[in-house]
């Protein structure tokens, strides 16, 4: 068991690392127009990239801002703020698809939070000012002039909708008023000054808080469910299965727990910034997982009088571990918005595995009738009048369904 316990806790990491690495990044990409850029940063919200050239003999600085995940619908805008690391006072590049189908792109200067991005000119110089949009991605391209021939700027990008081929107010609240950071053009990196570095940290704390929870909580949990749930049925599975399911649950336990630990840190680090209800089931959940751990050591034997009384705490303390980890997820997917497919992955993985989950409630259900027909349910196999292992998974009385 230990031999199966460290190959499926690898597993389970490898997995994590895979995920994690297979995340959308700037340098992959390549511009349909044959652009290429010495630099690119991918930008900690909002879906958004930034590619860039620096030249510092001249003071200039070509750019094209990336925002996917984007309708027609929307207005994109990126700016440079030469004189704090807010909003008032940013020199924004806007960009949206018009009604006809024309993109209109244009510098508008940010003078107050009410502002609605009128077109004006900037306080430097902008050329080669233009904009794209296809497959729900806006890039906006230009050539800046940089105000004293300066490397480090402080940079803000945002999104809002568009209402009668016009910005409307983005939302206030959330990544949109996160959506900041500081520049280095000619380090050729983003965030190597002020608060960016910090920034860049924590998006990979997200992603990697993001994977390891939906590996654990999300995916190896409700296997392990399908595991003790119908293995245990078939005689030539025992004891494998009770094996197979206490090394998922607990590998999934372990996950989670760095996955949870990780997501405190990052709270920790963003004051100011709340997901209230995220963050609350999440502890929900990591205590009553803890506490259906810990109950392993007060499990009553098979034949106690209190064994049937436990199995019930364990089923249903293991199904609301589940209903609480895929709820979160969606809330987690919600606040980190990473490209739609991951989404929709684990949408059809949930769905697969309730198909097959369906498919063996019925198929065993014949088995356990076929059996108790021939009378051969009298004597059943390990651990069949009650779930072994981390997390319940509904026993099946003692014909071990």
């Amino acid at each position: 068991m230990a031999k199966m316990f460290r190959l499926m806790l690898l597993c389970s990491v490898l997995l994590a690392l895979f995920l994690s690495s297979s995340a959308q990044s700037c340098a992959k990409y390549a511009f349909a127009s044959n652009k290429v850029f010495s630099s690119c940063n991918d930008l900690p919200y909002l879906n958004s990239f930034l590619h860039w050239t620096y030249n510092p003999s001249s003071g200039t600085v070509q750019i094209a801002y990336r925002h996917t995940q984007i309708t027609t619908s929307n207005w994109v805008a990126w700016a440079i703020n030469p004189q704090s690391k807010g909003m008032v006072g940013s020199q924004a590049l806007v960009a949206f698809q018009k009604s006809d189908g024309t993109m209109s792109v244009y510098t508008a200067p940010v003078t107050s939070y009410q502002t609605q991005l009128q077109k004006g000119d900037l306080s430097f110089g902008v050329s080669g000012l233009s904009a794209t949009y296809s497959k729900n991605e806006i890039v906006i391209f230009a050539t800046l002039q940089l105000a004293n021939n300066s490397g480090t700027v402080n940079q803000v990008w945002q999104d809002g909708p568009v209402k009668n081929d016009a910005p409307g107010m983005h939302v206030t609240s959330g990544p949109n008023i996160q959506s900041m950071a500081s520049l280095n053009f000619l380090s050729g990196q983003s965030g190597t000054t002020g608060g960016g570095g910090a920034l860049n940290s924590r998006l990979k704390k997200k992603n990697l808080h993001g994977v390891l929870n939906t590996v654990s909580w999300g995916m190896m949990i409700p296997i392990g469910v399908v595991i003790a749930r119908y293995l245990k049925v078939f005689k030539a599975a025992d004891p494998a299965w009770f094996y197979l399911h206490a090394t998922c649950q607990t590998s999934a336990y372990i996950i989670g727990v760095v996955g949870w630990a990780t997501g405190l840190q990052l709270g920790a680090q963003s004051p100011g910034i709340q997901y209230t209800a995220h963050r609350t089931i999440g502890i929900v959940l990591f205590s009553i997982a803890t506490l259906q751990v810990l109950a392993l050591f007060l499990r009553p034997k098979k034949e106690h009088k209190y064994r049937s009384y436990w199995n019930i705490y364990h089923h249903l303390i293991g199904y609301a571990i589940i209903i609480l980890g895929i709820m979160n997820i969606f809330r987690g997917f919600n606040i980190l918005n990473p490209e739609e497919k991951w989404e929709r992955a684990y949408i059809i993985f949930l769905v697969a595995l309730a198909a097959i989950a369906a498919f063996l409630e019925v198929y065993t259900w014949i088995v356990v009738v076929k059996r108790k027909k021939s009378g051969g349910y009298d004597k059943t196999p390990h651990g069949m009048n009650g779930t072994n292992g981390f997390n319940g998974c509904g026993a099946r009385a003692q014909h071990g369904v």
